[in-house]
C-alpha cells in the first residue's frame, strides 16, 4: 500500500514566529549531542548541523556509552515537560516504535521541581477571585506533589473538609504551545522527506499528543472526568473516586477530596497494614471489567503513582487527566475478540477483526488468521499465571504493518491501562490471572448484550427515530421503487467488493420489504380500530382485528431490527 502524502499541520500551527525557530535550534542542537543524527540530517535545513555535531567529543562519547533509545529518553528529559509528556505517550505507541525504545521511553518521570508558593497562592486567588483566607481556612505552602502542568496542596475548606488543591504552573501554556508548534513542523518536514515519516501519520501523532496536553491543561475538564468516574461506581464500594468540589474549581485549579491511603506500590506499608492482597486483586480485575465494558469509561492512567487501597482493600484513585471511552460496539468486539483469543479460535478472532473494520475488507483472511495464531500462541501457551493479554494486545499492534491495520488511538490507551491493571493484579497475588477471573463475567455480559434486554433498550432508543420516519415511510419507498422500476437507480461497483455489495444489497431490501410490511400493518391497524361500526360488519370486536393488525406489524419490523443486528 502507497504511503499517503504528506500531511499539513493545523492552521493554527503552521505560523512560525522567532521564538519558535530559536526553540527549533535547540532542539536540532539537543539531538544532534545525544547522536540522534537521523532524526534532524533527514530534514535539508538541519543537516549541516547535524554534520558539526558530530565533531563535538561529548557527543562521541554517550554515543559509544549509551544506546539508542537511552540516547533518546536523556534527550526528551533535557528538553522538557512538553517532550517528556510526548515520550510517555510514545512508549504506548509499540505499532511505532521498536521494543528497545519503548522500554526506554516508559522510564521517563513527569516529575520536576515545584514552583513558588507564592505563584500557586497567587494563582489560586486570582482563579477563585477571591483572597485565599476566604476560599480556604487552611493552605499549606508546601506542595505534597509536583509535575510538569501542575502541583498539588493540601487545604481545609470552610466547613472543614480536607481537600487536594491541584494548581495549574504558571506560563505552562505558552511552553506548551511553542513546543507544538515546533513538533508539528518538524512533523510536517518529516513527513515531506520521508515515506516512513508519512505512513506512519508522524503529523497525526502530534496531532493526537496536542489534544491529550490540551485535556491535561484544563482542570475543569479534568473534574468532570473524576465526577462521571464517581457517578459511574456510585453503587459499587471496591472504588472511591474523590468528590470534587465546583465552588473551588477552574480552568487553573482542581479542588477535590482529600484522598487518604496506602500507596499501592510500596508492600511493606501494606503487609504491616494487613492487607487482603487476594481481595485487592480481585478488586483491581472488577474495576476494569465495569470501567471498560460495562461502562466504556476508563481511568487511562493507573500507574502505581495514581492508586492507593484504603479500609476493607477498597482502590482509591487520583489524576483523572487522561480517560479513556470506548463506544458500545468497540466493548463488543472487543470482549468478542478477547474470548475468542481465550478460547484459541483464531477463525473467529480474525473474523471479529474483520467484522470491527479493524482490517480492510480485501483483507486474506487465512492469512491473517495464521498471524493471530503466531501472535496468540507464545502468550497464551504459558502457566495461567503468566498469560498476559496486555502482551498479545502489544504483539497485535506490531502486525499493523503488515495488514495495514489503521492504530485506534482508544486500544492504544487500554493497553496501557492492562499493563497496569494486570501489573497491580499480579503483585498482590502472583498466582492470579485476571482473564480467567474475567472470562465469566466477560461471557455473561456478552449474552447481556446480544440477548432480549439489549434489543429492547435498542428499540427504545430508536422508537423517536420511528416517530419521525414512519409518517414519511410511505412516500420514501414509492419512491425509491419508482427509481427502481424506472432504472434511474445507479451503483457504483467494484471487482472484489461485487459479492459483499450483493450479500448487502439483498438483505437491505429484506429489511426494507419487512419495515414496509411492519409499518403498513401498524397503520391499517391503527385504521381499523377508528372505523365505525366495523365489529358489527365482521361480526367479532373491532379491535381484535386491529391488535393482531398490530401484533403482525410490530413482529414484521423486530424482525427486520434482528435481521440488522445479524
Amino acid at each position: 500500500m502507497p504511503a499517503p502524502p504528506p500531511a499539513k499541520p493545523p492552521a493554527a500551527y503552521r505560523r512560525l514566529r522567532p521564538r519558535h525557530v530559536l526553540r527549533m535550534l535547540r532542539i536540532a542542537r539537543t539531538f544532534a549531542k545525544y547522536g540522534l543524527d537521523e532524526l534532524i540530517g533527514a530534514i535539508p535545513f538541519f543537516r549541516p548541523y547535524a554534520w558539526v555535531s558530530r565533531l563535538v567529543p561529548f557527543r562521541n562519547r554517550v554515543v559509544r556509552t549509551h544506546t539508542h533509545g537511552a540516547r533518546l529518553r536523556l534527550a526528551m528529559e533535557e528538553l522538557g515537560p512538553p517532550f517528556i509528556k510526548l515520550g510517555q505517550i510514545l512508549s504506548t505507541r509499540r505499532d511505532l516504535l521498536p521494543e528497545d525504545i519503548i522500554g526506554e521511553l516508559s522510564a521517563l518521570q513527569d516529575a520536576v521541581p515545584s514552583f513558588p508558593s507564592d505563584q500557586a497562592a497567587a494563582m489560586v486567588e486570582r482563579s477563585l477571585g477571591a483572597p485565599l483566607e476566604e476560599s480556604f481556612l487552611e493552605f499549606d505552602r508546601e506542595p505534597v506533589a509536583s509535575a510538569s502542568i501542575a502541583q498539588v496542596h493540601r487545604a481545609v475548606l470552610p466547613d472543614g473538609e480536607v481537600a487536594a488543591v491541584k494548581v495549574r504552573r504558571p506560563g505552562i501554556e505558552r511552553v506548551i504551545e511553542t513546543d507544538l508548534a515546533v513538533m508539528f513542523a518538524f512533523a510536517a518536514q518529516a513527513e515531506r522527506y520521508l515515506t516512513e515519516a508519512r505512513r506512519l501519520r508522524f503529523v497525526a501523532v502530534v496531532g493526537e499528543f496536542a489534544k491529550t496536553i490540551h485535556d491535561e491543561l484544563d482542570l475543569e475538564k479534568e473534574g468532570a472526568h473524576a465526577s462521571q468516574l464517581r457517578r459511574n461506581f456510585h453503587n459499587n464500594p471496591v472504588l472511591r473516586v474523590p468528590r470534587i468540589y465546583w465552588g473551588h474549581t477552574t480552568r487553573d485549579v482542581l479542588t477535590m477530596e482529600w484522598v487518604e491511603g496506602l500507596p499501592i506500590d510500596e508492600p511493606d506499608k501494606l503487609a504491616e497494614a494487613k492487607v487482603d492482597v487476594v481481595e485487592v486483586s480481585r478488586n483491581a480485575a472488577e474495576v476494569f471489567f465495569q470501567q471498560v465494558f460495562r461502562d466504556g469509561y476508563f481511568h487511562a492512567d493507573m500507574h502505581p503513582g495514581n492508586v492507593f487501597v484504603g479500609p476493607g482493600n477498597q482502590l482509591r484513585v487520583v489524576d483523572f487527566g487522561i480517560m479513556g471511552i470506548l463506544a458500545a460496539d468497540q466493548r463488543r468486539y472487543l470482549a468478542d475478540m478477547l474470548l475468542a483469543f481465550l478460547r484459541r479460535d483464531y477463525t473467529r478472532a480474525a473474523e471479529v477483526h474483520l467484522e470491527a473494520e479493524y482490517v480492510p475488507p480485501d483483507t486474506d483472511m487465512v492469512a491473517f488468521e495464521d498471524a493471530l495464531r503466531a501472535i496468540a500462541e507464545p502468550v497464551l501457551d504459558r502457566p495461567l499465571q503468566e498469560i498476559s493479554m496486555a502482551n498479545l494486545l502489544m504483539r497485535l499492534f506490531q502486525t499493523t504493518r503488515r495488514f495495514h491495520m489503521p492504530t485506534q488511538p482508544q486500544l492504544v490507551l487500554l493497553q496501557k491501562t492492562m499493563v497496569n491493571v494486570e501489573g497491580i493484579a499480579r503483585d498482590f497475588n502472583p498466582e492470579m490471572n485476571i482473564w480467567l477471573a474475567l472470562q465469566p463475567l466477560l461471557r455473561e455480559w456478552m449474552e447481556e448484550e446480544k440477548g432480549p434486554t439489549r434489543l429492547w433498550n435498542e428499540l427504545r432508543q430508536e422508537a423517536p427515530e420511528w416517530n419521525r420516519l414512519l409518517p414519511r415511510l410511505p412516500r420514501v419507498t414509492s419512491a425509491f421503487l419508482e427509481r427502481a422500476v424506472n432504472d434511474e437507480l445507479v451503483l457504483n461497483l467494484r471487482g472484489p467488493q461485487l459479492d459483499q455489495l450483493r450479500q448487502e444489497v439483498r438483505a437491505g431490501i429484506r429489511r426494507l420489504a419487512f419495515t414496509w410490511t411492519g409499518a403498513t400493518l401498524l397503520v391499517a391497524g391503527a385504521a381499523s380500530a377508528l372505523i365505525p361500526g366495523l365489529g358489527a360488519r365482521l361480526g367479532f370486536p373491532a379491535w381484535w382485528l386491529a391488535a393482531g393488525l398490530a401484533g403482525a406489524g410490530l413482529a414484521a419490523i423486530l424482525w427486520s431490527l434482528v435481521d440488522r443486528r445479524r
